[in-house]
């Protein structure tokens, strides 16, 4: 039994304040109670604020050299404790061993080797003519982060903050906190000066909205659902700090009638049931030539039936999604599906045979799905995919842009069709060809799926004001 009971606030774990509960965190592979938290509250949020607050007077400005030393002694101290992320990200959500392994935890490495590659050749400064142009660290950031790639999202943040000179106070998920408190401990021996990083265990509308309304708290990160992104800004805007947010998404995925089929189709299914469909960015909507429906229906059937699901500490495909509420959720949508017509190709609803505990779904594929369906509206989050036809490009593109989500886009076929359906998407991110991750490219969302970008050089953006300091260089005298 995991426990975490204490907060890590000004360089050290500390007591919450009084008033304080705690909460069982459930391993959603056996409904049972894995470990506890304590939940913070307002005053918690403050503490945590002011030492962030503090700190930042002289973290703000420290050199670019000594910055860079500080994310590769994180990176170094993360290796060590690599294992350990992975199988508390296995426990706490489920991700299969394999994924957490090669995917969930790694991706926390790799955003702090590339906020050291960035920040290697950042230009803060520009002189134009005799004004310079500089770029400085905003202050405190709030950070407020999911449970569904949990270490990836504190990672994208925390390392561009702490690259250009940000301190902060995070909130990680309730639902997956443990991969958070090893990430706080790594950051402690590596170094990280007290007062930097502060992290507050709690739920999102007690601690999630003091950091977001904190007067001290100068711009806010946070990934999650639009509601909740929304509640954010809403306690946000009275001091009017800056709000960044990576939000939901129903990511169109364009199969052109000159595309492999059984390549793209097949392919398109094993990436959007990855993780058991809990990506924000998974390709959940698979547009599919009218005439090719029936052979795209079968691949689609062959594929889904093809992945495992079970304990995530065995040899499966799939593990099962975090909680009982979003199994239920699933679960209505699934049937949703059926109710409002859309033919079922493979899964369904319950669990799949054999699994009589956990929150184990079925690899869910429909077919004849119109745009206007629930399963083709609402963001599902869970292993279920939508397949809809179309007659021809542009109403593929017009229905793939239908949608009030654009975060991602997908496009499987020949090079130079495929990019130009890219440029017409509206979407933060395109795909084409199942092309792999790169963490140099801007990750956000247009519409209801966010603001701001995450990664790479665009990662630093958010975390950095502009100040214009005119007479810098003196006018040259006239000859």
């Amino acid at each position: 039994m995991r426990e975490a009971k204490q907060f890590y606030i000004d360089g050290q774990w500390v007591d919450p304040a009084p008033g304080s509960t705690l909460l069982d965190v459930i391993n959603p592979a056996t409904e049972a109670p894995m470990g506890r938290i304590a939940m913070g509250g307002a005053a918690d949020v403050a503490k945590a604020a002011k030492a962030a607050h503090t700190a930042f007077q002289s973290f703000g400005r420290t050199s670019r050299a000594e910055r860079l030393d500080l994310l590769a002694a994180i990176a170094g101290e993360y290796q060590k404790r690599y294992p350990e992320i992975a199988a508390a990200i296995t426990e706490e959500m489920g991700a299969p061993a394999w994924l957490a392994s090669q995917a969930q935890a790694a991706l926390g490495v790799a955003h702090f080797q590339t906020a050291i590659a960035v920040l290697k050749d950042y230009e803060f400064d520009e002189e134009r003519g005799g004004t310079l142009i500089t770029k400085e660290p905003i202050g405190v950031c709030g950070f407020i982060t999911p449970w569904n790639w949990p270490i990836n999202q504190i990672a994208c943040k925390v390392a561009p903050a702490l690259a250009v000179g940000c301190t902060m106070v995070l909130k990680p998920s309730e639902v997956a906190p443990f991969n958070a408190i090893l990430f706080a401990e790594i950051l402690h021996a590596a170094g990280v000066p007290k007062g930097v990083f502060n992290l507050v265990n709690g739920d999102g509308p007690t601690v999630g909205a003091a950091i977001s309304s904190h007067p001290l708290v100068d711009m806010v990160s946070f990934t999650g659902s639009t509601r909740a992104g929304i509640e954010v800004a809403r306690n946000a805007a009275p001091t009017v700090k800056r709000v960044s947010q990576e939000l939901g998404g129903k990511s169109p995925n364009i199969v052109l009638d000159t595309a492999d089929l059984q390549k793209a189709v097949a392919g398109s299914v094993q990436r959007m049931m990855m993780n058991s469909g809990q990506s924000c960015n998974a390709p959940s909507r698979m547009f599919v030539p009218a005439a090719k429906m029936e052979q795209a229906k079968a691949i689609a059937k062959t594929a889904a039936e093809g992945l495992t699901v079970g304990d995530p500490n065995g040899n499966h495909t799939l593990g099962p999604v975090v909680s009982e509420a979003q199994f239920n959720k699933i679960q209505g949508l699934i049937q949703k599906g059926i109710d409002e017509g859309a033919t079922l190709v493979a899964g369904g609803p319950g669990r799949p045979e054999g699994l009589d505990k956990g929150y184990y779904v079925k690899p869910t594929v429909f077919a004849d799905v119109t745009n206007d369906m629930t399963i083709a509206r609402e963001e599902i989050f869970g292993p279920v995919l939508a397949m809809l036809a179309y007659d021809n490009l542009e109403q593929a593109i017009e229905e793939g842009n239908d949608t009030p989500y654009g975060l991602a886009a997908y496009v499987q076929g020949p090079e130079a069709e495929a990019r130009d359906v890219a440029r017409r998407l509206r979407a933060g991110q395109v795909i084409l060809n199942a092309a792999s991750p790169d963490f140099m490219a801007p990750f956000g969302g247009y519409k209801q799926s966010g603001n701001g970008r995450e990664w790479g050089d665009h990662g630093f953006t958010d975390f950095l004001e502009v100040k214009a300091v005119i007479g810098w260089k003196a006018a040259e005298a006239a000859e």
